[in-house]
């Protein structure tokens, strides 16, 4: 974090325990020797820190519980043994009533089955109630088991303080043993003596003597932190001894913080910030005074709680806790009360327990009628042979007896926040829309559902809770992978807590956050009903930024205890997308358990479509494969830079001293092309000056700079050189149809058929002419022009030849309209169907056009993936098969996109251009009708005007 948290971690211990009692101790164990059943007069303490409850008596040596291993402490417990109750009686009386009110007994474990019971007596019952409070308040502290390496050193030392001999001094062989599976041990004992304390194997030292100063020089002495020392060089580029102040601001920014946290709610580091870490961790005053950080100054920096792997406020509570049950994930356990096996195991009481203190907030109880005449209730594992317990609580059951066939109001009314229901559909429960109705599903009936409808069993998640189980095969209690169903937003994803296998170290890696209460609030989109979520899509979730996380492991300290060689492996779980195992795995270091270095080349998860719900899994085993340690981190808390990763047991149990250096880088994922936007986007001067940068290089090499405008035009000239040229489609017009030789020869015909009427009109009207003619020199032959003028005949005769003519001309006149009308009509038809014709061309030739341009852009898109697909086997970085495959199918995922990008703008650019077309078709179209009536309109015109001047025609 770049504002500075204070890990508030210790539970301030009483002064009563950290002043310490005397008690008697006895311990009940058939593997124990006869003269540690029962201890005398042992002064009791707990540590300042609350990791240790140690003791030590008169002649015996001292011995120590780890409290962090401490699952519950119980007042009462005699023994069961004659032989060690008779010891106990003889020092403490025989009144065991007044002893069981003073007695206590502490449970310690480091899985969930085999549980070590330590026994004392204090010396009066109030005392006894002091201690049982104050052990019940320290232990669970999940803080404490979240420490850093520093304090783990600390806490080791500590130990080694109390594993005293029975001279009450420190036995130098048990420090030596420390660090013996990495080192001789003439080296060791040689470092010891470097140290200033006693170097000869059977030598003892005083509490006084074994200073924590001393042991941390013997650490650095035996185990340099050369990993350490590298990086250290690295930032001061090996030119002086200490880190500036301005160097280190620079690392901090770059290598230990998260470039996607908001930078309002995360700062970036400045000089006030990083001066208080230096204060904080630098000892030498000179250089805290010249703000500079010492080699040893940055080994304690790096070793700190300021630098933890994870967000130590996530260990709080943290997430909002009044939302509805179905909103959370619910740590959850299967047939509880089996120790061991599904068929023919143990049930126990002790197992409830257990699984209680462990953080499990869903426990299964399998109530049956038992066998005998008042059929008390027991549970078990029906009709599967195992060992029975009775229902009753010890500390509690009610007056009752009798048969369980119907469910007793008292445990009815245990049962008041879910109803168990048979699962009849998806539809169903939609139709019911019962909130407190709950269903369970055995793994593979959930699996099935999941697969068949996968967002119909988020989206009934929201609403209502589902429980998963293990099938019933899995009679050796093994356990399936939890991460599906939590990824379809399953509350209760049930396990056998008996087995500490790699699907229990996920939910109890997951669990471990916010306060360990066993409740986690759901992502969002997995609550709200306005989203729809596909636990097995690939693409992006709507409203998540999908994340890029590398991890390279630099070293390991503390790994075994054994000379063995060691390697680690890195996995990630989340979507099956996300979902990478048994892929990355360091090189085996031979012969080393205490520091090996790895210094692997980092491992990438290049795209995690998911971070809320993807964890990271360390993995740390023997050359033979056997687990030394493990430690589940989640992404969405996930500290980028160098961090010290402390290892747990296979059952989640803190360990002191195994540890991972590794570096932790944590990106947005940008998919590939987009790589030198998002670094402008995220550094515009940087960007700027990375590029100046390079062509002031390739200037020095000869190369002419060429301006980014210039390499843009050349760029799209080169690629407008390969593209065919526009399709431009000359517009349809009355005057383009009249060159079209179908119009051509309609007009020809028509000219011909108003040719010859006209013909015929001419022949009829010299033929009229030379009958009137004809007519008229009758009437006035031999006859003078006053005769002629003042005959009536004549007169008459002119009047109708005139009026016969007239008609004759109206007549042709109408006919040679009605022919061009005619001609018009015909012009039309034709013309439209021509240019339908020629419209229908020019789709087809638009249409050609695009089924090319799709051919081309498959062609394209096939070359592409084909380079794809050679780029990525030839990828000398990609190391193993899987990694390649995931490249090729992230690279491919990306081309699908592009594809389909490129796809849908083409279609959408063919739409355009027909869709544009098409409209200038129509436009013709109505232009063409607006022509075409104009001349119907203008003969309709001269035809009534015709009409309307009553015109008498005559003939020269």
């Amino acid at each position: 974090m770049t504002k500075k948290y204070e890990f508030d971690w210790i539970i301030p211990v009483p002064p009563e325990l950290t002043t310490g009692c005397v008690f008697d101790r006895w311990f009940e164990n058939e593997k124990e020797t006869k003269e540690n059943d029962f201890e005398r007069d042992a002064l009791f303490k707990v540590d300042e820190y609350g990791f240790f409850l140690y003791w030590k008596s008169e002649g015996r040596d001292g011995d120590v519980i780890e409290l962090c291993q401490v699952s519950d402490i119980r007042a009462g417990g005699t023994p069961k043994d004659p032989k060690i109750l008779d010891k106990v009686t003889k020092k403490n009386g025989t009144n065991i009533p007044e002893l069981d009110k003073r007695s206590l007994t502490i449970c310690s474990n480091t899985d969930y089955i085999n549980i070590t019971y330590h026994h004392v007596i204090c010396p009066d019952a109030a005392t006894a109630k002091i201690w049982l409070d104050g052990i019940r308040k320290i232990t669970h502290n999940v803080k404490a088991n979240n420490i850093c390496p520093m304090m783990c050193l600390r806490k080791h030392w500590m130990r080694l303080s109390y594993c005293v001999e029975k001279s009450g001094k420190i036995p130098v062989k048990t420090l030596a043993k420390t660090f013996a599976s990495g080192k001789t041990e003439k080296l060791v004992y040689t470092c010891i003596k470097d140290a200033g304390l006693p170097d000869d194997k059977n030598a003892t030292m005083t509490k006084e003597q074994f200073t924590f100063d001393k042991f941390y020089a013997l650490y650095h002495k035996v185990c340099p932190r050369n990993d350490i020392e590298e990086l250290f060089t690295s930032i001061t580029k090996g030119k002086q001894d200490f880190i500036s102040l301005e160097q280190f601001i620079q690392f901090m920014n770059d290598k230990q913080r998260d470039p996607r946290m908001n930078e309002i709610l995360f700062p970036l580091y400045e000089e006030k910030r990083c001066t208080e870490i230096i204060n904080d961790y630098e000892l030498d005053e000179e250089k805290k005074k010249n703000v500079q950080m010492s080699l040893d100054g940055f080994k304690r920096y790096l070793m700190s709680d300021e630098n933890a792997p994870v967000f130590l406020d996530r260990l709080d509570f943290y997430m909002e806790m009044d939302q509805p049950l179905a909103h959370y994930y619910i740590n959850s356990s299967h047939n509880t009360y089996l120790s061991g096996r599904q068929i023919g195991g143990k049930s126990s009481v002790e197992m409830y327990r257990q699984t209680l203190l462990a953080g499990c907030r869903c426990v299964e109880l399998d109530c049956w009628n038992g066998k005998g005449e008042d059929e008390e209730p027991i549970v078990t594992h029906g009709h599967a042979y195992c060992t029975e317990i009775l229902f009753k609580a010890e500390s509690a059951a009610a007056n009752y007896s009798g048969s369980t066939t119907k469910v007793h109001p008292w445990l009815s009314s245990m049962v008041n926040y879910a109803q168990p229901i048979k699962f009849q559909g998806f539809d169903k429960a939609i139709e019911k829309n019962i909130a407190h109705n709950m269903s369970s599903f055995a793994e593979s009936a959930g699996m099935n559902y999941l697969k068949q409808s996968s967002i119909d069993f988020v989206n009934y998640n929201k609403r209502q809770m589902s429980r998963i189980y293990p099938k019933g095969t899995r009679a050796d209690s093994s356990n399936y992978m939890p991460q599906v169903f939590w990824n379809a937003g399953c509350q209760m994803v049930s396990l056998n807590f008996q087995s500490s296998d790699l699907p229990m170290q996920l939910n109890q890696g997951k669990f471990e956050y916010n306060g360990g209460c066993g409740y986690l609030l759901k992502p969002d989109f997995m609550r709200r009903a306005d989203k729809d979520f596909d636990p097995f899509a690939d693409a992006p979730v709507d409203g998540v930024i999908a994340a890029q996380c590398s991890v390279k492991v630099i070293a390991g300290q503390f790994l075994s205890d054994k000379k063995v060689g060691t390697y680690v492996e890195v996995d990630m779980f989340g979507l099956p997308s996300d979902t990478v195992k048994k892929e990355f795995r360091t090189r085996l270091v031979a012969n080393n358990g205490l520091n090996p270095v790895y210094n692997e080349d980092p491992f990438v998860f290049r795209k995690v479509v998911l971070p809320d719900l993807a964890v990271l899994r360390f993995g740390v085993y023997e050359e033979s494969g056997k687990i030394l340690g493990q430690r589940i981190l989640p992404l969405d808390g996930l500290q980028a830079g160098y961090r010290h990763v402390s290892l747990r047991t296979e059952a989640n149990f803190p360990m002191s001293l195994p540890m991972l250096f590794v570096n932790i880088e944590l990106k947005i994922y940008v998919p590939d092309g987009f790589e030198d936007f998002m670094a402008m986007l995220s550094d515009p001067r940087g960007f700027a000056g990375a590029a100046k940068q390079q062509n002031e290089q390739m200037k020095a090499l000869g190369i002419e700079e060429q301006s980014g405008g210039a390499a843009r035009d050349a760029g799209k000239a080169k690629e407008e050189e390969k593209k065919e040229p526009p399709l431009v489609f000359e517009p349809v017009t009355l005057e383009s149809l009249r060159q079209e030789k179908g119009f051509q020869k309609v007009g020809k015909k028509q000219i011909k058929e108003l040719d010859t009427l006209r013909k015929k009109h001419a022949k009829e009207r010299t033929s009229v002419q030379k009958t009137q003619n004809a007519a008229i020199d009758k009437l006035i032959k031999g006859k003078s022009k006053d005769d002629i003028r003042n005959d009536a005949n004549i007169k008459n005769s002119i009047n109708d030849q005139t009026k016969q003519w007239t008609d004759m001309i109206a007549r042709h006149r109408k006919e040679e309209w009605d022919m061009l009308r005619q001609h018009v009509q015909d012009s039309q038809d034709a013309m439209k169907a021509l240019m339908l014709t020629v419209q229908a061309a020019q789709i087809k030739q638009l249409e050609d056009r695009h089924a090319r341009d799709i051919k081309d852009l498959n062609a394209k898109q096939a070359k592409m993936s084909a380079d794809t697909a050679k780029e990525v086997q030839n990828d000398k970085t990609l190391k193993t098969k899987n990694e390649k495959d995931r490249r090729l199918r992230e690279k491919r995922q990306n081309n699908v996109k592009r594809f389909m990008e490129e796809k849908k703008q083409i279609g959408v650019k063919q739409g355009r251009a027909m869709e544009k077309l098409k409209l200038a078709h129509s436009k013709q179209v109505e232009e063409f009708s607006t022509d075409v009536q104009k001349l119907m309109d203008m003969y309709k015109i001269e035809e009534e005007a015709y009409k309307t001047q009553g015109k008498t025609e005559f003939y020269a």
